[in-house]
């Protein structure tokens, strides 16, 4: 699983120029499954995001996970992740798990998320627009397979 983080000051996500998920101050998650990924790999990605301390404390230092700071989380899927354009200039995204592998494991992590934050999100497989003010910028790549 991999998950780019983005730090925002605000995010929305657009289906057809209509707002399905927006968030104040906290996480813009893009994630991808890759096939093969487990409930494990997503509790990884889950453990991250809820522990990543990238939050200005009074001192101006990146200290502050999430939930220090009351937080949201919008999480967006995005198999282009998987997207692999070492060969050619059109990716491949064989790497990516399909819709059946996918949903479950993207829909149990925004579950386990769900338990600890106020999350939005968008909808699994539609075209879909989003709006980001990146905070910082601070942007963190997260990957499961790199973790076991």
């Amino acid at each position: 699983m991999r998950a780019v983080v983005q730090r925002v000051t605000s995010a929305n996500v657009k289906i057809e120029n209509k707002v399905v998920g927006s968030i104040g101050k906290g996480f813009l998650v893009l994630l991808g499954v890759h096939a093969g990924d487990e409930r494990r790999d997503a509790d990884y990605i889950v453990k991250k995001i809820s522990g990543l301390r990238v939050f200005e404390d009074e001192n101006g230092k990146m200290n502050l996970s999430l939930a220090d700071v009351g937080g949201e989380l919008l999480v967006v899927s995005q198999f282009t992740l998987y997207g692999d354009a070492r060969h050619g200039n059109r990716p491949s995204f064989i790497e990516a798990a399909l819709p059946d592998e996918a949903i479950p494991l993207y829909e149990y992590a925004v579950g386990a998320l769900r338990e600890r934050f106020s999350v939005a999100t968008g909808e699994f497989g539609a075209d879909m627009q989003v709006e980001l003010v990146n905070d910082g910028p601070v942007t963190i790549l997260l990957e499961s397979n790199k973790s076991f």
